[in-house]
């Protein structure tokens, strides 16, 4: 049988084509191999999100790790990944699996892995499991999921209200739903959608209804698939905020009251002003590279410890489990808060912003404004090139070599290669180039004072790379 190999976060594959229920029985069985060998008496907390077949992967792989004798939280409902983190972590179980494949095109499904700690399993327990995938079908013979939850080896469980209760516990719920603050959402379809209509029954919901093909889009939670959330924005003036979160709800998508994107570079900032300056909170501030360097600039001024990590949450996750985390962050919209999971949350980091709103009695253009005072005006601009692989490698060589010396009239005076190439030009202002690892694209990023600079620096780089 095909090699089945997992990603940054996870295995996903195309429904019926590779994910398939054959497929996933060997994964799910080398799960329970993993675990047996890692655990004394394991147990595992188990759901799946709003995707096509989600239920059956999930009973499935519940069944499978029943009968290699792991005791199984099972959610009857959909459920999102920062639901069942938050389970493993509060039921001290020893891992978590969620069937999705987070904001990927509605024909895809996955199976990710989440550690004891509620949060993502770190690549050497990835890499145990990989190598534990049989090479032949599973052939096990198992029992039926009612057998299996009359014995007691499967127990249902109610992750959302688990997830209900703790926001209760640590926002001031009471002020948000009592505050005069406009609240839109777009659920995407995802499994974020029941959580976000309990916890702010007076929010606008868009698109938060079942349905696992998504209408066809891919549930992410970018500008270009927001429009319809931005054009109501735009054309009501009746909103202060608005807030998406991808299929799996992890990652977030966040626009002012004029319909504008707020990236991520920005409510990463926002936070670590409003968890340290207005809830006196401390911790490292730790972000990937392709983020902002004026988190350095506002870690400086606040006199806390500023960490970059290579790209995927999956490094952020391992300092937080590991140390004392204010606010963990990437680009891509996934990003952690102190006294919650080692975890991205879109929900919970919405929360966090609108309580900030409310407790500070300012509109979200008013919070950016107040990080603007600290580090500076500031834009972030990307151009993901789709080029050809060879073009690609004879840029990433020439990179290796040294090569570059300036782009256009930006002079590089400093490179980083953490992950990536970070030309650093002076004045604040840089340009990257990061590789993709499995198609023939170039990603450029670039940060200056202003947009249209930015975009500048991005097409003076193209000009001398191309």
């Amino acid at each position: 049988m095909d090699k089945i190999k997992f990603g940054t976060d996870g295995w996903r594959a195309i429904i019926a084509d590779d994910f398939t229920v054959e497929n996933l029985k060997r994964v799910a069985y080398a799960t329970s191999l993993w675990l047996n060998k890692t655990y004394p008496e394991a147990k595992a907390v188990v759901g799946h999100d709003c995707r096509f077949g989600g239920k059956l992967f999930s009973e499935i792989t519940a069944r499978i790790f029943a009968a290699n004798g792991i005791k199984v939280y099972l959610s009857k409902e959909f459920v999102s990944t920062p639901m069942i983190s938050l389970a493993t972590k509060k039921l001290q179980v020893s891992c978590g699996i969620i069937i999705t494949a987070s904001h990927n095109p509605p024909t895809y499904n996955g199976f990710k892995i989440k550690g004891y700690y509620g949060g993502p399993a770190l690549p050497e327990m990835i890499d145990e499991v990989e190598k534990l995938i049989p090479d032949i079908a599973y052939n096990q013979t198992l029992d039926s999921l009612e057998s299996y939850v009359e014995s007691g080896k499967i127990v249902y469980s109610d992750f959302e209200q688990m997830y209900i209760s703790h926001a209760e516990e640590n926002f001031d719920m009471n002020a948000i739903r009592n505050s005069k603050i406009r609240i839109a959402y777009d659920a995407m379809y995802g499994a974020g959608q029941n959580a976000a209509k309990r916890l702010l029954p007076n929010a606008t919901m868009l698109h938060a209804d079942y349905n696992p093909g998504f209408m066809g889009q891919a549930p992410e939670p970018i500008l270009k698939n927001l429009q319809e959330i931005s054009n109501l924005m735009k054309n009501s003036n009746s909103f202060d905020i608005a807030f998406a979160t991808d299929g799996d709800a992890d990652r977030i998508g966040l626009l002012d009251s004029k319909g504008s994107f707020v990236d991520s570079h920005h409510i990463i900032l926002m936070l670590i002003n409003y968890l340290h300056k207005y809830k006196g909170l401390n911790g490292d501030v730790v972000h990937s590279f392709s983020c902002t360097s004026r988190i350095e600039t506002m870690c400086e001024a606040y006199g806390l410890t500023d960490v970059t990590t290579k790209i995927g949450f999956k490094y952020i996750c391992g300092y937080m489990i590991n140390g004392n985390v204010l606010v963990g962050g990437e680009e891509s919209g996934g990003i952690a808060v102190i006294n919650h999971i080692p975890e991205r949350d879109g929900i919970w980091i919405a929360l966090t912003i609108i309580e900030y709103m409310v407790k500070s009695g300012k509109s979200l253009d008013d919070l950016i404004q107040e990080i603007y005072s600290v580090t500076g005006t500031f834009a972030m601009e990307r151009d993901d090139l789709h080029i050809e692989e060879s073009v690609k490698q004879k840029i990433v060589k020439a990179c290796n070599e040294g090569k570059y010396t300036s782009f256009g009239k930006y002079k590089i005076e400093k490179v980083e290669t953490i992950d990536g190439f970070k030309f650093h030009l002076g004045n604040k202002n840089w340009v990257m180039m990061r590789a993709s690892g499995t198609e023939p694209v170039l990603r450029v990023y670039s940060e200056a004072a202003t947009s249209e600079e930015a975009w500048d620096i991005i097409n003076e780089t193209k000009k001398s790379i191309l």
